[in-house]
């Protein structure tokens, strides 16, 4: 049937081109900008996640620069620290040089002093963007990443860049007295003891008397000193005083340094000890019964193979390791009257403290007094040994008081207190430059390591920042291939349908024939 009135064909056409200019539409829109989800009305799914993702792309980019920025600034501080050690080095040989003698020591004190001004002059230059990070004990935080949780949360990631002072700063000695059931003995005790004590030195140092009885028959046996052996194989004849007086020969012949012994004639001999630092073992070894001829070591009865040390002269304080060191807490010592202090900086140990000590007391230049810093593996400790050379057998002051609260030394602490006129300062020079450099070594390397992690970081952030944008392409860019052939496929197609649709609105006409 056909009609004026509806025209159903006309209105199929019709459909069809309007579909087929939509198509056209949209992939003429793809084709210009690119994208075949431009806008949330073409995938709000897709356009909501390649949203979110864009933001964390901008957010890296800056994150990004963050890096540069703080790679910069750790670099600079890097290459500061190594010229740190590197001045450093170059004092450490004009301070062997000064332990000769015959040597202008004033000259070479001088070159250490520019040496000494050069570093500081380094220390206060080393800083990018008015950041320094040689100077002062704030840690650093550098932006390094945004993480985002399945939930959608967000949360920034840092590297954190410990500053490594390498100032000469004494620092500020705490004052707030020590709480919570703390004491100065929780941190260290001197010569094992209250932390309020005294010593004692005597010029010929400590002693041990070693007593002999008489050979009643034939012995082998060896007396040990310091690992150095003295033998003697007695045939039953021989009396006291003739086996004291060979081994006081025997042992003096050694030429052990600090080490003498003394024929007491009475079948006794004395041995003395004036090393400072150094202990001296005395041990039995023998072949058959020793302990039938030495009757007594200090008034104990031996055995074979039992050891006797001799201690050093020097007083020591031992620091327990078990304590923590806290930012700022401040260690003073009193010898002879004279007070050193130093003040704990960030995640220091007692090695860094017993240093700190010995640098403080060597500074103040006291007469006769001399330190070492001492290890027992042993014990795991560490101890401050502290010598009074003067040898005049009266009692020097020595105490310990801990405080908090106070202002860390800086790492460099002691630099200005270098002094190699003396041989006491010279001594105590070549000792303390050994700390410092180590100090800066591990500033140098410290740096070194944050900066190989911020440029890993860097190039990881560029990576994902391309995967990150290559997931965006992948989600909402339209694919050109794909767009140019279906244009050309819905241009023919809306030809047809124009044509179809021109026929079928002529169909009407074809009626007016019949009333021709």
């Amino acid at each position: 049937m056909s009609s004026i009135l509806t025209n159903t064909s006309a209105m199929v056409a019709l459909q069809t081109l309007k579909s087929v200019n939509s198509n056209l539409q949209q992939t003429q829109s793809e084709i210009s900008t690119g994208k075949s989800v431009a806008s949330a009305r073409d995938n709000s799914a897709v356009w909501a996640i390649s949203k979110v993702m864009e933001s964390d792309v901008k957010g890296f980019q800056a994150i990004s620069e963050s890096l540069s920025l703080g790679e910069s600034t750790v670099a600079v501080a890097r290459n500061a620290a190594e010229t740190v050690t590197d001045l450093l080095t170059e004092v450490k040989g004009k301070i062997v040089a000064a332990q000769e003698e015959n040597v202008d020591r004033a000259k070479i004190q001088t070159d250490i002093d520019a040496l000494r001004d050069q570093i500081s002059s380094v220390v206060n230059a080393a800083q990018f963007n008015g950041l320094n990070l040689v100077k002062g004990s704030e840690d650093v935080n550098i932006l390094s990443s945004l993480d985002r949780s399945g939930a959608g949360e967000v949360s920034a990631a840092n590297i954190k860049v410990a500053r490594q002072d390498l100032t000469a700063s004494t620092g500020e000695i705490g004052t707030t007295g020590l709480t919570g059931g703390l004491t100065a003995a929780n941190y260290g005790t001197i010569n094992g003891g209250a932390s309020a004590t005294g010593f004692t030195t005597d010029a010929g140092g400590l002693t041990a008397t070693v007593d002999f009885a008489a050979a009643t028959g034939a012995e082998n046996f060896t007396l040990r000193i310091n690992g150095n052996d003295i033998s003697l194989s007695t045939t039953g004849g021989e009396t006291q005083e003739n086996i004291g007086a060979y081994f006081a020969t025997q042992i003096n012949a050694l030429g052990l340094e600090g080490v003498a012994a003394t024929d007491n004639a009475d079948g006794t001999i004395t041995i003395a000890n004036t090393n400072g630092f150094e202990g001296v073992d005395i041990e039995l070894a023998s072949t058959t019964d020793a302990s039938a001829e030495v009757t007594s070591v200090n008034g104990a009865t031996p055995t074979d193979a039992d050891k006797v040390t001799i201690e050093q002269r020097a007083a020591t304080i031992d620091l327990v390791g078990s304590t923590k060191v806290n930012d700022g807490d401040t260690f003073t010592v009193t010898v002879g009257g004279a007070t050193s202090s130093y003040i704990a900086g960030k995640g220091e140990t007692m090695e860094d403290v017993a240093k700190g000590l010995k640098t403080a007391i060597d500074s103040n230049r006291i007469d006769g007094i001399s330190t070492a810093v001492q290890y027992d593996a042993d014990a795991d400790q560490w101890s401050l040994a502290v010598d009074d050379a003067n040898g005049d057998g009266t009692s020097t002051t020595f105490t310990l008081n801990v405080t908090t609260g106070g202002v860390a030394s800086g790492g460099l602490f002691g630099l200005n207190s270098l002094d190699v006129t003396t041989n006491e300062g010279a001594n105590a020079a070549l000792d303390n430059v050994e700390t410092l450099i180590q100090n800066s070594i591990d500033s140098a390397a410290s740096f070194g390591s944050v900066e190989g992690r911020i440029e890993t970081q860097s190039n990881f952030v560029s990576k994902l920042m391309d995967s990150l944008t290559a997931g965006i392409g992948t989600l909402v860019d339209a694919d050109m291939e794909e767009a140019s052939a279906r244009l050309q496929a819905l241009q023919v197609q809306q030809q047809l349908a124009t044509q179809s649709l021109s026929i079928a609105n002529q169909a009407p006409q074809n009626i007016l024939s019949l009333f021709r």
